[in-house]
């Protein structure tokens, strides 16, 4: 299990965006301006055109971003990360600039990045335009919870760095171990498979429907979802999961050596479903298990290997 932890940060004030953008620009304009050996231009997930220029000082926003980057080898150019960045073991060292949907842009000007890349669903709107508008370039990420979303990611990272050639290489590489995990779920016959709840926390009980990326990760493992009836993340009441009888109760670690399988089941929700008759409870780290980054086959693999163990002692 791989600790998750992270820090709150400054909400954006929405009444200060005037101010904020004056503030901002005075900062970056001097040393973060386009520069004369600019990369060429490329197109990023919002179909913005965009000059990457030298990316010497890289802000990454989204843990997969922030892979990314890594496993093309640039990691030495990240300056600072998000909150949910937390792999490899050295960004945690690294200026942390808050939730990447809250973002404050006072924060990420007073680092002086001259590229920030940033997933898709960075936020909020109003930061975002303001960041826009920076002298500063910013390459947004696709969000896409499928291997050939992966691809597009690296692909696009890898251009925004000058690192097509490596970023083919990357591709290529996470591509087949994608492959390799989700044939092990193949095994699988569908009248063994079993149904798979993903919970943010127990406070709310918020469980993961369709187009999530806890819901595409349930899949490619070999599991069913009883939530995918219902789209993002929906509240579960008491009545509707003894409804939907899930078999395993999928979590993301706490950092503090749990959820344990106690406190899962001692939920008066959760305590009458199939898996709290089996304490059947599987807890991975955020970032690791709903990234869509490099290690996304890893948590495949290992959540198919956790579901079905008796299809992985055949290999």
């Amino acid at each position: 299990m791989i600790g998750s932890e992270g820090r709150w940060m400054h909400w954006f004030q929405p009444g200060g965006i005037a101010m904020v953008l004056i503030l901002a620009l005075s900062v970056l304009a001097p040393s973060c301006g386009f520069k004369a050996l600019a990369a060429e231009t490329i197109v990023d997930a919002l179909g913005r055109t965009v000059t990457p220029g030298p990316a010497t000082r890289i802000l990454t926003l989204g843990s997969d971003v922030t892979e990314i980057v890594h496993a093309l080898g640039a990691g030495e150019r990240i300056i600072a990360v998000d909150r949910g960045s937390k792999y490899p073991a050295s960004v945690i060292q690294k200026p942390n600039v808050g939730y990447r949907r809250q973002l404050s842009v006072e924060g990420l000007a007073g680092l002086r990045p001259d590229l920030i890349l940033a997933a898709e669903d960075s936020g909020p709107p109003e930061a975002v335009e303001v960041l826009k508008s920076l002298a500063i370039p910013i390459v947004f990420i696709p969000e896409d919870n499928s291997p050939q979303g992966i691809e597009r990611k690296i692909t696009l990272i890898a251009a925004s760095l000058g690192y097509e050639d490596k970023g083919r290489v990357v591709s290529a590489e996470v591509l087949s171990a994608f492959q390799t995990a989700t044939d092990l779920a193949s095994k699988v016959a569908p009248e063994r498979r079993k149904k798979v709840v993903f919970f943010h926390g127990l406070v709310r009980l918020s469980a993961a429907g369709a187009g999530t990326a806890a819901d595409a990760i349930i899949r490619y493992a070999g599991g069913i979802n009883p939530m995918e009836v219902v789209k993002g993340y929906k509240p579960a009441s008491e009545e509707k999961l003894i409804e939907m009888a899930p078999d395993v109760i999928l979590m993301m670690s706490d950092g503090k050596g749990g959820p344990t399988a106690e406190q899962v089941f001692g939920t008066r929700a959760l305590s009458a479903t199939p898996a709290a008759q089996n304490k059947a409870l599987i807890v991975l780290d955020g970032a690791y298990m709903i990234g869509f980054g490099p290690r996304t086959a890893d948590a495949i693999r290992d959540l198919a290997q956790a579901l079905y163990p008796e299809v992985a002692d055949e290999d």
